[in-house]
């Protein structure tokens, strides 16, 4: 089948392309640009970097600028996704929805209106689990944005590792945060992944940190070969 991955560059999106892949033909990546940093919808941190990423896969890739109004920016990604059929002829949409409601219910309605099946590969998996698939499979991973306490600084940029699965394992336990962000603990973006020809190197960088929220804010990056 012909499907559109919705890709934000975090690792949710990123493991559910990589997991359609398996078994079917990804035409092109779809990416919404939000102007809103609290968009309901869509990742914001470092989100330019989608067209590096799809440099890396190779794959093509649609972007379409949204101003993030709650609701009004479905009709942003009803016009994207409509842009993919007519553009790529896709059957179907991959998402990386995990356990958000409110967005998976929203993509769904979307996709049904324009006659695309909706592909959710991830949806309820276990987050640590899905953390340790990441790790195992070789995605490299960094933090690229916090927003909950008990995050600092010190996460800001930081690769997810099985260090640092142990230790949000101990955050769960003890502050009941999502292990994987899904409560907007945190946000991430995928550096290298088995699906990409070649790897994005981070070459200037910038921290942005007050009282548990901030992002890592990548200025430049260069595409390096595997």
């Amino acid at each position: 089948m012909k499907l559109g991955v919705l890709f934000s560059g975090g690792k949710d999106s990123a493991f559910a392309c990589y997991q359609a892949m398996d078994k079917h033909d990804v035409c092109c990546l779809i990416s919404v640009v939000s102007e809103n940093s609290e968009s309901y919808m869509f990742h914001t941190p470092n989100i330019s970097l989608v067209r590096e990423q799809a440099k890396a896969m190779d794959i093509p890739i649609i972007v379409e600028k949204s101003a993030g109004k709650k609701e009004k920016e479905l009709d942003d990604l009803c016009n994207v996704l409509q842009k993919a059929k007519d553009e790529f002829g896709i059957e179907g949409i991959v998402t990386g929805a995990i356990e958000s409601v409110y967005q998976a219910s929203r993509v769904q309605k979307i996709c049904k209106d324009l006659g695309l099946w909706c592909f959710n590969p991830l949806w309820k998996i276990d987050q640590v689990k899905l953390l340790n698939l990441l790790i195992d499979k070789g995605f490299k991973v960094i933090i690229s944005g916090i927003g909950a306490y008990p995050f600092d600084d010190r996460w800001l940029g930081r690769e997810i590792d099985k260090d640092c699965v142990d230790e949000l394992i101990l955050y769960r336990d003890k502050y009941e945060i999502n292990p994987s962000g899904e409560g907007g603990e945190f946000e991430s973006l995928v550096l290298d992944a088995p699906m990409f020809k070649q790897r994005l190197e981070v070459m200037e960088s910038s921290v942005d940190y007050a009282d548990h929220s901030g992002v890592f804010r990548i200025d430049k990056v260069k595409l390096v070969g595997k």
